[in-house]
């Protein structure tokens, strides 16, 4: 399995030169078997634009799944040529929203006319929108399970995607202090994060603020990086990669970041932009 890395940033982009090293793009990550195409992506921020130079301009042809449904989140949908293609077909699958209503019609809320010239039966190639229950699914050649997570403003799953010989948990916007403030005040080691993160050969987690930080935003819904890593331990994760990069975190402030964890019980890293790992 490979793990393409194509947008690192929280809430919004951040663009400028303290924020290139790492990148500016928010939330998008594709993953492919070894040898193959990218068949499955998870979320669809603005780094989905880069999904095109991935596939060599050739249109997508697999599944995406939204954690949920915030801007940074969805904002590349439109502007992707590699879903917004005459030739991509695309399983599109949010998560379902307990009260009925129809997948597209949950994503039509904020891309459609005035806030955006077209709604989702605007977008090129093949479509089908789909709300996800918790659960196991085959999606993209790959089996996903999709557990609820804690994120203020809306449900929001976590993913585990394996191909059956490796693994990779995505939990790209993760608010645990919400259930409380945990054994270490970052929030406990619940249920469903241990669930998508044992085993697993990389955890992809959200580290968008600080300890020293996370008091004063714990209302926002992240986690303070020391989370993932300590949940990798308790989850016998194999490798952390941070995730959803503050947008006012310059490069070499990530940096300190993970110097920081040096000295961690498992490898940890921060996202960086068209990189890949192979698992």
């Amino acid at each position: 399995m490979k793990v393409h890395v194509l947008g690192v940033r929280g809430s919004t982009p951040a663009p400028g030169r303290a924020f290139a090293r790492y990148g500016g793009n928010t939330s998008c990550v594709a993953v492919s078997s070894d040898d193959g195409l990218p068949t499955l992506v998870l979320d669809a921020g603005t780094g989905l634009r880069h999904l095109g130079t991935l596939l060599g301009d050739a249109p997508f042809r697999g599944a995406l799944l939204l954690g949920h449904l915030h801007w940074d989140h969805t904002h590349g949908l439109p502007f992707s040529r590699a879903v917004d293609h005459d030739g991509a077909s695309v399983r599109l699958c949010l998560p379902d929203q307990g009260d009925g209503s129809a997948a597209a019609d949950v994503l039509r809320r904020a891309m459609s006319p005035p806030h955006f010239p077209i709604g989702p039966e605007g977008l090129r190639g093949s479509w089908t929108f789909e709300g996800l229950a918790p659960g196991t699914h085959h999606l993209g050649g790959f089996d996903v399970l999709a557990l609820d997570i804690p994120h203020k403003g809306g449900r929001t799953f976590g993913y585990r995607v394996s191909d059956g010989s490796s693994s990779v948990a995505y939990l790209s916007d993760h608010g645990p202090a919400a259930l409380g403030p945990g054994p270490d005040g970052w929030g406990p080691y619940h249920e469903t994060a241990m669930a998508l993160a044992a085993d697993v050969d990389l955890l992809v987690h959200d580290a968008q603020h600080t300890s020293s930080e996370l008091p004063s935003r714990v209302s926002f819904g992240h986690s303070a990086a020391d989370y993932p890593v300590h949940l990798a331990d308790r989850a016998g994760a194999k490798a952390v990669l941070l995730f959803h990069h503050d947008p006012n975190r310059t490069d070499d402030e990530v940096d300190s970041i993970v110097v920081s964890f040096a000295d961690a019980a498992v490898p940890v890293a921060a996202a960086i932009e068209g990189s890949t790992l192979t698992l």
